[in-house]
């Protein structure tokens, strides 16, 4: 079994290669806004803050609408783009929850403030971008220096959406291979799962989960009955039937950056079967080592973090740089 995983994953990397979008290296820098936008990083900074400490919960939003962004055509800001007649975007995609990401007005208002500051200037994308770090921190997370320079795209890809990104059900494998694709390590991958650490997951994301294998990974114990029970009572087994009530994905410290995410699995807690697969799978002998290590050193899981989302925004449409824009409307193409 393990030399097939190898081969299996071997073949993967292989087509990488052949990948036009990858976290190799894009052309950014750190100093692209210095001449025409050089307050970006503290206006950003000054709104997440404000939107942060009126509801925890906005980090999170933000930090997965940018995931969802890279892992779609590269960070482009085409996550953020609306429906047109002309357009179809990806906020509809199941993938994506159908309609249930948020924080767009969050990025609406920012973007605003540097359109006032510095008109036509600031992508969308960049926003998002340097919106995640800040969400990240604001909520105790660790700091990265966020490289900027993206163009917004004038397309979205509500196909790739469905076909790239990750779902709450998924099997391990297919999920390595996504991130495999992406550019992204096994390591990058544990580590960035890491950020359900904060954030909330809705009942049809995680009804098959507790009413599946969930008493199997967490044993039969006092604790874990009663939690299990408390999911059950948030989520009715019947589909269709509270599908849009949600709960924390780490349930000890819901609205802190910590290393508690990894503690849920290794008790076998986790919320969702794609997050408990990281150490439960029977072919995850270095996620569940990885998941291991970051437990018992919240250090190593912040600093693996940070390089790891620096990679991720480094994931880039090669297109965007050529036939790309600065939106003067994040949810609309430039007329």
């Amino acid at each position: 079994m393990a030399i097939s995983l190898q081969c299996f994953l071997f073949l993967i990397c292989i087509s990488i290669f052949s990948s036009t979008m990858a976290a190799t290296d894009p052309p950014l820098t750190l100093d692209y806004y210095k001449s025409t936008c050089p307050n970006v990083f503290d206006i950003v900074k000054k709104e997440m803050e404000c939107h942060v400490l009126s509801d925890p919960r906005n980090a999170a939003f933000i930090l997965r609408l940018h995931f969802h962004d890279c892992f779609v055509q590269g960070c482009d800001g085409s996550i953020l783009l609306d429906d047109t007649i002309e357009l179809q975007g990806e906020k509809k995609a199941s993938t994506n929850g159908l309609n249930s990401l948020k924080g767009f007005r969050i990025i609406d208002k920012i973007k605003n403030k540097l359109e006032s500051e510095c008109p036509g200037i600031v992508s969308c994308a960049d926003i998002l971008t340097i919106a995640a770090r800040d969400a990240v921190i604001l909520v105790g997370g660790p700091y990265w220096h966020v490289p900027v320079g993206r163009k917004d795209s004038k397309t979205a890809s509500y196909d790739l959406a469905m076909e790239n990104i990750p779902s709450a059900n998924e099997g391990l494998l297919s999920i390595i291979a996504k991130f495999l694709y992406q550019g992204l390590s096994v390591t990058d991958m544990v580590a960035l799962s890491g950020a359900h650490t904060i954030g909330m997951a809705r009942c049809e994301s995680f009804r098959a989960r507790i009413y599946g294998d969930f008493e199997a990974t967490s044993g039969k114990n006092p604790i874990s009955d009663s939690y299990l029970s408390e999911l059950r009572s948030v989520c009715p087994a019947i589909i269709g039937s509270g599908d849009n009530n949600v709960t924390a994905m780490d349930n000890v410290t819901p609205n802190l950056f910590d290393n508690s995410f990894y503690h849920t699995l290794l008790r076998g807690e986790g919320l969702l079967n794609s997050d408990q697969e990281l150490y439960s799978s029977l072919f995850g002998i270095e996620t569940k080592s990885l998941v291991q290590k970051y437990a018992a050193d919240p250090v190593a899981f912040f600093n693996q973090f940070s390089d790891s989302m620096v990679k991720l925004g480094n994931i880039t449409n090669s297109d965007s740089f050529v036939n790309g824009e600065v939106r003067k409307n994040c949810r609309f193409v430039n007329t």
